[in-house]
């Protein structure tokens, strides 16, 4: 969980929502949502709201006098608090309005107003300022019973908190000590290995998941170390994952598996001749019973079949797939090695297919047997088209591996990484590969070296192929093909990444050098010393008498680079003190820059959740990547370039935590949700990202937006019809507030849900830490339970009792700050889907926020959101980001630099990429 802190104050909220719900079973009555146009005709729509809403900014004449890259020392060499203005402006508009709640006579919320001390540079109390000016932009203080501000009172408090605010951050970043040493996290590092290997697998299996900091990140340099049992883990993944890309020997000999289906389909067919041949032993003495059983029979092997099914088109027979492990009497053998030449040749398209209806329970099995290797690609090649070319639909097929060896002992796993379309009609089929590394696939089958086949426990293994559409559809398949290990080159593109091509090549020593010199290169991201390679030079002189081969050395000294701290660590080196000039504040610029190489490294993790490529490397070698046009540029690069969907994914799924949907336990047989939902749920908001990064569209789209990233299976669950597929697009959906953006996606709903039912509390938390960055205080000790046997409170709909148990004193002065911002999402059911009733009663959605501010349902949400923190929810989102891209949680002393990032982007259109330029042009990026 985010912290301590959160955890307590989600398991209160679990809790009493848990105790509200026990008193009745909800089940809501859903009405299917289509894609008509809800509008308001008296007010403007979302869309027009993202415009006008900027007019109110404070960001768009902003008072900062410099932008993001530009907040140097010199900047503010000689400022100083503006106490005069505190004195004749200020302090007199405080004692007004502020002083009667939080004065020497009454101090509500633990704050004296009168004790501050005004000096935000100098003084102590600055945080308290900091909460001050927080409270008076949201509209909240005072409070609306209390008289409000005048907008001109307003805008001279705003003014001149956020000036001085400004200039105490600045003035402390010169002083203030910030690091983001940290290790690499677990999935940093299974990148980098992908990256520097060239090979796509998983190699951070054995490491543990990282805990989440205060922030919700998991690369935060607080929790990032290591212990020396972890050294070990490292280096023993390393050397696992060396030992995979170098190969030793001679290839391997590939295995062929060629399976006709109508091979298969004999089985059945023999099957259904033994049948008839019974049938006819049985009845040869009444010829006309005879003749209509006969009919009975051969008619039932030409029905039409609910699971796949072997279909013979130029007779029309028909028989179901069947399987079964014992004695694995439906594996196929490979193909002998004299027959090898021709192994891989198609013969022609056969009338003879197996149909796969869509769905999970369907099967086509193809049993291997248990000559499958251990390690290398084995490549499943199928011939497969569409069986009803008329419609629109088009279905998808997905390949698992899997295995039984008893009753008990069993295993199925999906093995191919997308949804592949079967467009291709019956008279022109297509191909479709998979290659798939069989040292990925765990588990595999234990018995499959120690047992015999025919025997049990069994030890064959099997690929099943499925039809993963949503839609009813049928593909039909010909031929099945299967071989094992396959490289398309040997020695293979890893290893001669590795063991590059030398003219030293038959001199160990050197060719060690050359070899061990440029990997520690790209795995330390930096030159390396003549001291650092002869180290390891030593080692591999060492080790080579006790290794049998070259390879096996160099492999052992290779894996303690990749156990190094040099390799495990994101270091953030400085350009160093230039002892030869005399301008100390220079000299003290100088040292808090990031040098080039330790810049490429953080872009690179930034960006990619992996190591610099060589492109980035060199221009920190050369010193161009000095150049901001040319830092511009690689971030281009970087994120039109594919690994830029790592940073989509894992910076997404921290922001939004959506590590609760993963772990979200609904029951069993919940009506509407399955599998393909839930995986559909957890990848919408990362689509969302990707679009708005690709396009650079407003980050406010992410409030709501007329379109949305949906695949067939989420497009049903919204009640939208004529969306067709398994793959993610975006499409468009005109003015309609109940969808567009992250608060109304099925997902984030779901996951701050409490089963049967929605829960308000959870879902004005996460909006609140998430999506504005404004936290609420923990719950205060001894919180009252409500009366689930006073027979009123029973009576009571689920908001009246939240409402209720508000009233309490030690209660309110948290709900009323979170409760109005939950309600707001009660037409969104436990899956997310809308409703108007909930037991045949009108949802009320409406509430009151703190300030008297009415939200009318999420309408009104998303409008107050527009219309009054635009900056709250943009300066939000650059601290989230920022906080990630740095890898450490952000101080006062970073508040100046987030708050000129802020402007700058909200002064050139909000759009989410030029919010990473900004950051990676920021001195707060490019500083220690």
């Amino acid at each position: 969980m985010r912290s301590q802190t959160a955890s307590r104050y989600r398991l209160f909220l679990s809790l009493l929502w848990a105790t509200t719900l026990t008193l009745s079973t909800l089940a809501s009555e859903l009405r299917g949502e289509t894609t008509t146009t809800v509008s308001t005709p008296e007010l403007p729509s979302l869309t027009e709201l993202k415009a006008t809403g900027m007019q109110r900014s404070r960001f768009k004449a902003s008072s900062n006098e410099v932008h993001a890259g530009q907040l140097s020392s010199s900047v503010t060499e000689s400022r100083q608090a503006d106490l005069s203005a505190f004195e004749t402006t200020v302090k007199p508009l405080l004692q007004r309005h502020c002083i009667d709640c939080h004065g020497p006579d009454t101090t509500e919320g633990n704050i004296r107003i009168d004790t501050l001390n005004p000096d935000l540079v100098n003084g102590e109390d600055t945080d308290w300022w900091a909460e001050i000016f927080a409270v008076i932009t949201k509209g909240e203080m005072p409070p609306p019973d209390e008289g409000d501000l005048a907008d001109e009172e307003r805008q001279e408090l705003v003014d001149w908190l956020s000036a001085e605010l400004h200039t105490a951050s600045i003035v402390r970043r010169r002083t203030a000590g910030r690091s983001s040493f940290r290790r690499m996290t677990r999935y940093e590092h299974n990148y980098a290995l992908q990256d520097l290997l060239g090979l796509p697998w998983d190699f951070a299996g054995d490491l543990p998941p990282e805990a989440h900091s205060a922030d919700g990140f998991q690369n935060s340099s607080e929790l990032l170390h290591l212990s020396v049992s972890q050294f070990e883990t490292y280096h023993r993944i390393a050397r696992k994952a060396l030992r995979r890309a170098i190969v030793i020997g001679d290839r391997p000999e590939t295995l062929h598996w060629n399976i006709p289906i109508r091979d298969a389909a004999q089985r059945e067919w023999d099957k259904q001749d033994k049948q008839i041949s019974k049938l006819e032993k049985e009845l040869k003495d009444d010829p006309t019973k005879l003749a209509i059983e006969l009919e009975k029979l051969r008619n039932s092997f030409t029905s039409p079949r609910n699971s796949a099914y072997y279909h013979d088109r130029s007779t029309d027979r028909t028989a179901k797939a069947e399987w079964d492990y014992p004695g694995a009497r439906y594996a196929f053998a490979p193909t002998e090695k004299a027959a090898t030449d021709q192994a891989t040749s198609f013969p022609d398209v056969d009338d003879c297919v197996a149909i796969l209806p869509n769905g999970r329970g369907p099967r086509l099995i193809i049993e291997l047997g248990n000559r499958l290797p251990d390690e290398g690609t084995m490549r499943v090649t199928v011939r497969a088209s569409r069986v009803n070319t008329t419609e629109d639909d088009i279905p998808s097929m997905q390949l698992l591996f899997g295995w039984q060896a008893s009753n008990e002992g069993r295993a199925l796993l999906p093995v191919s990484d997308d949804d592949t379309p079967v467009t291709a009609s019956p008279n022109q089929p297509q191909l479709i590969q998979w290659d798939v590394p069989l040292g990925e696939i765990y588990p595999r089958n234990s018995v499959r070296k120690t047992s015999l086949m025919g025997t049990t426990p069994s030890p064959s293994e099997y690929i099943r192929l499925v039809n993963s559409s949503v839609s009813a559809s049928e593909i039909q398949i010909d031929y099945v093909h299967v071989a094992a290990p396959v490289y398309d080159q040997w020695p293979p593109e890893s290893h001669r990444n590795i063991l590059v091509s030398s003219d030293d090549s038959d001199d160990e020593p050197s060719y060690a050098r050359e070899i061990i010199a440029k990997f520690m290169r790209r795995a330390w991201r930096r030159p390396v010393t003549d001291e650092e390679i002869n180290a390891k030079l030593k080692l591999f002189a060492a080790m080579r008498p006790q290794c049998e081969t070259f390879e096996e050395a160099v492999i052992e000294v290779l894996a303690t680079v990749l156990s190094s701290p040099q390799f495990l660590y994101l270091t953030a080196t400085s350009t160093g003190f230039d002892s030869k000039t005399t301008d100390s504040q220079s000299n003290r610029d100088d040292q808090s820059r990031l040098n080039l190489h330790a810049l490429a490294n953080r872009l690179s993790i930034f960006l990619w959740c992996s190591v610099p490529d060589p492109e980035l490397l060199a221009l920190a070698e050369s010193g161009q990547l000095a150049d901001s046009e040319a830092l511009v540029a690689q971030v281009q690069r970087m994120l039109d370039d594919p690994r830029s969907e790592r940073f989509s994914q894992h910076f997404v799924h921290q922001w939004l935590d959506l590590e609760l949907l993963e772990f979200q336990n609904f029951k069993q047989n919940v009506p509407g949700f399955d599998p393909l939902l839930k995986e559909a749920m957890l990848y919408e908001p990362v689509g969302l990202f990707s679009e708005v990064l690709k396009s650079n569209a407003s980050v406010l789209d992410f409030v709501h937006c007329d379109y949305t990233i949906i695949n067939e299976r989420l497009a049903r669950h919204y009640g939208w019809p004529n969306v067709k597929g398994n793959h993610f697009r975006r499409v468009t959906i005109g003015n309609d507030y109940r969808r567009g953006g992250l608060l109304t996606q099925a997902g984030t709903l779901a996951m701050n849900s409490d089963w049967p039912d929605s829960h308000p509390l959870k879902r004005a938390i996460w909006l609140l830490e998430s999506i504005l960055a404004d936290p609420p205080p923990p719950p205060p000790p001894a919180v009252p339970q409500i009366d689930l046997a006073d027979p009123e409170i029973a009576k009571m709909t689920l908001k009246e009792r939240i409402e209720d148990h508000r009233n309490h004193a030690a209660c309110m002065s948290c709900h009323v700050k979170i409760d109005p911002w939950g309600i707001a999402f009660e037409n969104y059911d436990a899956l997310g889907r809308w409703r108007s009733e909930i037991r045949g009663k009108p949802v009320d959605a409406s509430s009151e926020l703190f300030n008297r501010q009415t939200l009318d349902g999420m309408d009104g949400l998303k409008r107050f959101l527009l219309q009054h923190r635009q900056d709250q929810f943009v300066r939000a989102m650059v601290s989230k980001l920022a906080t990630y891209a740095l890898g450490r949680s952000l101080r006062f002393a970073d508040q100046a630099d987030i708050d000129a990032i802020t402007a700058q982007v909200r002064q050139e259109g909000d759009g989410l990429r030029t919010v990473v330029q900004t950051i990676c042009q920021s001195d707060l990026f490019r500083s220690l």
